[in-house]
């Protein structure tokens, strides 16, 4: 398996996916997000000041899980790699338009210059896990090289 087949059986498997971080106590964190692909990295949106943007800063190691689900026949993704927060202009103003597949002004109405509190979180994948029918109908396993 490679990257690639991990990428589309993300957007198969729907626009909702869950990260984990952990907090610099060690505290696990999960939150619902909503990440999309450019290229090989998967980017979500985040508040520059939230949970998930703090803990990244002292421990970027991250996992995102699709949800298992009837509609999808149970099957699930993990996707386990390194995160990094996106702030700067430059980047935000690439990613506003083509990458995501929703409305980033309805979260973030000032645009990429006036939404200071808006900030992007990179994900590089190292490792990924796909589980048919919950494992049952199979295991595919990718590792970054």
């Amino acid at each position: 398996m490679d990257l690639q087949e991990v990428i589309e059986e993300s957007k198969r498997l729907g626009e909702w996916a869950h990260v984990a971080t952990v907090s610099p106590s060690g505290t696990p964190y999960v939150t619902p997000v909503h990440p999309c692909w450019e290229q090989q990295i998967l980017w979500t949106m985040v508040g520059a000041n939230s949970v998930k943007a703090k803990n990244i800063q002292t421990s970027p190691l991250v996992s995102c899980h699709w949800q298992v689900s009837a509609e999808t026949n149970f099957d699930s993704l993990i996707i386990w790699g390194q995160a990094e927060l996106y702030t700067d202009l430059e980047t935000k103003e690439r990613l506003w338009e083509g990458v995501f597949d929703y409305d980033l002004n309805a979260f973030a109405p000032g645009g990429p210059a006036e939404s200071p509190d808006t900030g992007f979180m990179a994900i590089v994948p190292s490792k990924a896990v796909i589980l048919k029918g919950m494992g049952m109908g199979g295991r595919f396993d990718w590792k970054a090289k």
